[in-house]
């Protein structure tokens, strides 16, 4: 960003994951608040997009706010909302749906003028899935008793793992591949990677140049690159600088940020798809791997930009330090093991 302009300066609308990305589990992350409340003094739309689907709106929104970030609830698009408009989508308005989620998918399901249920014996036509840790045996297998006799199948996503503060728990996709593996059946998602939650998201905030950001290549960064968005990789959740350099085409950010400041400060974030997001920095490329010298740079986040070009250049993601300033960038992280 040679013209001095910040990473946030470039976009309408700022499509913001919420676990990993804004808090975890249940806190906000460093820095999240600070840059979101900087954000909303004449900057884009901040909207949270996510696919979490065990809370409504408004309760999503609360939350925040009691963490000192303001959200209005109508900013705030979960998977709940883009499986229900799906299902509306496809089905006759007051047809029975077979709900395993929790309420705040029961309520995006009529809400959408369908009828929730949570018992096959009411020959639901379709059968929505969402996270809830309350979702139990019994639960599923009403689902796959729906689900065997034909009904539709809409996930709200497919993350197969949850951030939490005791480490990646199962996901909703860990549930979801329960039934694929009962009855063989695999069902439409409206999460990310898959593209209707953006989609919904861009139309419902009627913008034409919106960011995505998070924090997992598989999810957030590869619904973008479905969607033809640009993204943004924080480094606050689950994907690695390790995974970053490994990136299928697929699943490469435009961008890689320590974490939300990367939206307001030039320095904590690196533009990979800018020329001069390596400045500082000098890598280079042998049967060996890659390795970096410093060149005048100081910021791990700009040698991981230098690494990322080439490795996604070259195919190459082992590194190794060329000098003391490297070691301590690449330490600092997480590649120091890479190395040796």
């Amino acid at each position: 960003m040679s013209d001095g302009a910040v990473l946030a300066d470039r976009y309408d609308a700022l499509l913001l994951d919420l676990d990993g990305t804004i808090v975890l589990a249940g806190q906000p992350i460093p820095h999240a608040a600070e840059v979101l409340r900087r954000l909303r003094d004449g900057g884009p739309r901040s909207m949270v997009v996510t696919n979490n689907a065990s809370r409504s709106p408004e309760a999503v929104a609360g939350h925040l706010a009691e963490l000192g970030i303001d959200i209005d609830p109508a900013d705030v698009i979960g998977s709940p909302l883009a499986a229900a408009g799906m299902l509306a989508k496809t089905h006759r308005r007051g047809d029975a749906v077979l709900v395993v989620g929790a309420q705040a998918l029961a309520d995006a399901v009529a809400a959408a003028g369908l009828r929730p249920v949570r018992r096959a014996e009411d020959r639901p036509v379709a059968v929505v899935q969402g996270y809830d840790p309350d979702t139990s045996w019994r639960d599923l297998a009403e689902a796959c008793i729906a689900l065997r006799t034909g009904a539709d199948w809409v996930a709200t996503n497919t993350d197969v793992t949850l951030p939490t503060d005791r480490g990646l728990l199962p996901g909703n996709g860990a549930m979801v591949q329960a039934l694929v593996t009962a009855t063989g059946a695999h069902p439409r998602v409206a999460g990310k990677p898959a593209r209707p939650l953006l989609d919904l998201a861009v139309e419902r905030a009627g913008v034409a140049r919106p960011l995505v950001v998070g924090d997992r290549l598989e999810t957030d960064i590869a619904a973008a690159v479905a969607a033809g968005m640009p993204s943004l990789m924080v480094l606050t959740g689950v994907s690695t600088p390790a995974d970053l350099l490994a990136a299928p085409v697929d699943r490469r950010p435009t961008a890689v940020a320590v974490d939300l400041r990367g939206l307001v400060d030039s320095t904590m974030v690196a533009i990979l798809d800018d020329a001069g997001h390596g400045d500082g920095w000098k890598v280079t490329a042998s049967d060996d791997g890659l390795e970096l010298f410093s060149a005048g740079g100081r910021t791990p986040i700009s040698a991981l930009g230098a690494l990322t070009a080439r490795a996604w250049a070259t195919g190459t993601t082992k590194v190794r330090a060329g000098d003391a300033d490297a070691a301590a960038s690449l330490s600092e992280l997480g590649l120091s093991t890479a190395t040796e």
